[in-house]
């Protein structure tokens, strides 16, 4: 697809979520006093392939404990932005059950914890009602809606699509319980069957409104979304899952057709050559369940390079674009950088000496070939959610940001969503607080910017979610089908990994 549908694309779910912040502040959370609170045990993950230092350790945990709190522990859903009242994300649902894994093996909980909270979780998704109506359903054809409520799990609002991409996100987490629960147990055996079920009941056909492509989601009044997922984007996970379905899976031409558009994002910026996407969570979501190291497509094996080493690229040519600073945005530089998805302090124009200058609220900010959108804030999940592609710029730039703006920026949960030092208007603001002699600091976080800074630290640890989510055979399935050789998908590596 043409970078100025990709652009168009991204923002329009940006502006979803623009719309929605104003609406989460009428909702209510589950109380804190229904929550069962973490028993900390021995961690199972005794020794790290690559150790962290102590802030990086107590990053981990704290964005974790995000996943834990602000969950519902009736029903698992968990919110698009916490603390602040909510709706429920199904990407933040996907990245919570995959977190709790974590928790287990750092002994931040108990498995039978975990097990619990992902019984709720797997409960409430298979037995939720699936239909065509406006108000009374959590989503259709086994696609869930991307913002349900907190409490009865029904669509949000009705200007809420049903999601192909955020209940990608969703199934992530799903068949992450799939291959980490496996102990011989009634619970245990229960959360494969529910998460097999929940996968095999998707009719990923359904979406190829134009196919072989595949839709961004449907509505029952817009009816099917016209713009369909082309790379290159955080959709790819969606077409790994389509072709892995057992039950209603795509054409052998799907991937060809994801494929088809890389060459007009392909190019060099800011020092790199690498298939460009401006938000760095482009480059992030898929690879937190998909370990594309050594794995290889036919277009990796026509360009010689294969994904990882794309979004190591997209992480220097960002920290790249930071130190260049084109907009001469304040704070920029070698350790301060990273622009993706997040909220932001406008959308306001302010004057500032001779030049306006445009702030946005929640955008798709980013910096590539395909397009820039920066007004000077920085998603600490940008670099975090890059630690394992790029750890010895990542680590630096975690570690400055804490230490130089910590007390505005760093909470109980670890880095608030964003921030801003270009900002410094006295006004009434949606999101965040000003901090004079600072500038815009959010006060909240976000799941999908939560989730990709906790499971990308782990994989850059130990590699855990990677070699679990190896073993599942929808992931594996899904890659063969699309043409991916090599590596740990090879025939000797693969019956090791059994």
């Amino acid at each position: 697809m043409k970078a100025s549908t990709t652009k168009r694309l991204t923002l329009a779910l940006a502006a979803l979520m623009a719309c929605a912040a104003p609406l989460a502040m009428a909702r209510e959370t589950p109380k804190a006093a229904t929550k069962a609170k973490p028993a900390a045990t021995a961690p199972r993950l005794e020794k790290d392939l690559h150790p962290v230092p102590p802030m990086i350790a107590d990053l981990e945990k704290r964005t974790f404990q995000w996943f834990w709190d602000s969950a519902n522990p009736e029903n698992g859903l968990i919110p698009d932005h916490y603390p602040t009242d909510s709706f429920a994300s199904i990407a933040s649902v996907g990245f919570g059950l995959t977190a709790y894994g974590v928790g287990v093996e750092r002994g931040y909980i108990t498995r039978e914890q975990a097990i619990d909270r992902t019984l709720a979780t797997l409960k409430f998704f298979n037995e939720s009602a699936q239909n065509d109506s406006e108000d009374d359903a959590t989503g259709f054809h086994g696609f869930y809606y991307h913002f349900l409520d907190m409490k009865t799990g029904k669509r949000f609002a009705r200007w809420v699509e049903v999601s192909s991409v955020d209940t990608t996100l969703l199934l992530g987490g799903v068949l992450f319980s799939q291959s980490y629960f496996d102990h011989d147990t009634p619970k245990e055996k229960e959360i494969r069957d529910l998460a097999d079920q929940i996968y095999r009941r998707v009719d990923w056909t359904w979406l190829q409104h134009n196919a072989p492509l595949i839709s961004m989601g449907w509505t029952p009044g817009g009816k099917m979304i016209p713009h369909d997922w082309a790379g290159y984007n955080e959709g790819m996970l969606v077409y790994i899952l389509a072709l892995g379905s057992p039950t209603h899976p795509v054409g052998d031409d799907a991937w060809a057709a994801w494929t088809k558009t890389y060459d007009r994002t392909w190019g060099e910026f800011h020092g790199q050559t690498f298939l460009n996407f401006a938000p760095l969570f482009g480059h992030q979501f898929t690879h937190t369940w998909v370990d594309f190291r050594g794995i290889k497509d036919a277009w990796n094996r026509e360009k010689g390079l294969d994904y990882f080493e794309n979004s190591r690229r997209a992480t220097y040519s960002q920290q790249a674009y930071a130190v260049a600073n084109p907009g001469g945005w304040k704070g920029y530089g070698k350790n301060i950088w990273g622009l993706s998805a997040s909220n932001g302090p406008g959308g306001l124009i302010i004057k500032q000496g001779d030049k306006e200058r445009t702030f946005q609220g929640y955008t798709a900010r980013g910096a590539g070939l395909d397009y820039i959108s920066d007004d000077g804030t920085i998603a600490p999940m940008a670099a975090g959610g890059s630690i394992a592609f790029a750890p010895e710029i990542v680590i630096p730039a975690l570690e400055e940001m804490k230490k130089k703006y910590g007390q505005y920026i760093y909470t109980k949960y670890g880095f608030v969503d964003a921030f801003n030092q270009s900002f410094d208007t006295h006004t009434d603001l949606r999101t965040g607080q000003l901090v004079p002699g600072f500038g815009w600091a959010d006060t909240v976080h976000l799941g999908i910017d939560q989730g990709p800074i906790v499971l990308m630290i782990e994989n850059y640890r130990s590699e855990f979610i990677w070699n679990v989510m190896k073993k599942n055979p929808y992931i594996r399935k899904g890659l063969q089908r699309a043409g991916f050789t090599g590596g740990w998908l090879d025939a000797e590596t693969a019956s090791a990994l059994w």
